[in-house]
């Protein structure tokens, strides 16, 4: 049996006396698309958090490809893009995308960066203007940019639909599914249950803090006997 992409095991995590993770248990294989979906506050970009070290946990462990968490070269297979992404305002387009690179040691290639930008409707002039300058989908393409630019075996997404338009989001869906290609892993959270239900082999829904279901989107629809996966979800929380 393969090693998993991510193993979490009776993760805890508490702020002040507030338990806000609850034995999260949950193993994601390799070249497996994943979807994390919950309300806000129900833990997702914590749980993200302590996957990447951000935060301590009380209890538990974290495993990537093998290897703790804890160990700054396990998360080199990594290509993380946070739900608030901000990047230096004072950078264009291309300074940021080489200094992500370089911070990798990892070359920039002017037509692969072309390429990419193509594919998420991102204008090339993007490269040389300042990131003060971009709107709020602009940025969020320029993340994602430096997501697949670095080639990795698994992208951690924290709502990478987040800003996009609908021509944008569907380049996107392109885009995630040619990962499959590269047998790459996804592990994404999203509040839009139709992309999760279109992109993911499986999916856990986190609740206050708990894992309420782990499973294919189909599944969940047959276990909360539901028509649709929103129905389920409803089900599911209630």
């Amino acid at each position: 049996m393969s090693t998993p992409a991510l193993r979490f095991q009776q993760v805890v995590k508490h702020f002040d006396k507030k338990q806000v993770l609850r034995d999260i248990t949950l193993d994601i294989v390799p070249g497996e698309f994943f979807g994390l979906v919950g309300m806000n506050g129900a833990g997702k970009t914590t749980l993200l958090k302590c996957l990447f070290d951000f935060c301590a946990f009380e209890g538990g462990k974290i495993e990537i490809f093998g290897k703790s968490n804890q160990f700054p070269s396990s998360r080199a297979p990594i290509a993380f893009l946070p739900e608030r992404f901000m990047p230096p305002y004072y950078l264009t387009g291309r300074d940021f995308l080489k200094y992500m690179l370089q911070l990798q040691a990892l070359e920039y290639d002017e037509k692969a960066a072309l390429t990419c930008l193509h594919a998420l409707d991102l204008d090339s002039q993007a490269l040389i203007k300042p990131v003060r300058s971009y709107s709020k989908g602009m940025t969020q393409k320029l993340g994602l940019a430096a997501a697949f630019l670095a080639n990795k075996a698994l992208y951690v997404l924290d709502e990478p639909m987040s800003g996009l338009d609908p021509k944008a989001r569907a380049l996107l869906k392109q885009r995630l599914q040619q990962l499959r290609q590269t047998q790459s892993t996804l592990f994404f959270s999203s509040h839009a249950l139709a992309d999760v239900e279109e992109i993911c082999d499986r999916m856990a829904i986190l609740h206050d803090g708990q894992l309420r279901f782990i499973g294919t989107p189909s599944q969940c629809c047959e276990q909360f006997k539901a028509v649709n996966l929103e129905q389920a979800y409803m089900h599911c929380i209630a």
